[in-house]
């Protein structure tokens, strides 16, 4: 079964971004990750930012959440997705 992987290989889009975005923020993995789970969530960031797993729509919610920034701003439109050639 064929699953969606951008054309590097990586499982999201939105880690460049969510890695921009803490930056900005002067959040370390770590405070990145305790401040999601003073909030509530439960998300491993780090393997969102190197694109090891798929990220769910209640994780990019959370994360925007926790960051103060719109979901738009965590993705990234311009990372292709690889297509199948099967499916073509």
């Amino acid at each position: 079964m064929f699953k969606l992987k951008t054309t590097l290989g990586t499982n999201t889009i939105c880690g460049p971004n969510l890695i921009r975005i803490r930056h900005e923020k002067g959040l370390s993995q770590r405070q990145l990750a305790k401040n999601l789970q003073i909030a509530g969530y439960d998300v491993d960031h780090h393997f969102i930012e190197n694109g090891e797993r798929f990220v769910t729509d209640m994780e990019l919610v959370a994360l925007a959440k926790v960051l103060q920034v719109e979901i738009t701003n965590l993705i990234d439109p311009t990372i292709p997705v690889a297509v199948q050639k099967d499916s073509l």
